[in-house]
């Protein structure tokens, strides 16, 4: 699975961070990357987690391949 963060919908709220920090890093500004190319299977209920809690909805799944 890979994942990425939509900088021109990020607004900083720095959630995914907070719920999967293996996943995503963040600047002083509260902008959000991902930190991996492929999201390891047992990382993925977490980087599921921070899509469904990104209130500007900036994380996508970019391809669900192992």
């Amino acid at each position: 699975m890979k994942i990425r963060v939509d900088p021109d919908k990020c607004q900083g709220h720095a959630r995914c961070y907070g719920l999967a920090p293996e996943l995503f890093d963040v600047d002083d500004y509260g902008q959000a990357s991902v930190i991996v190319d492929q999201v390891p299977a047992e990382l993925e209920h977490k980087a599921h987690l921070a899509i469904a809690n990104c209130p500007e909805y900036a994380i996508e799944v970019v391809s669900d391949e192992h």
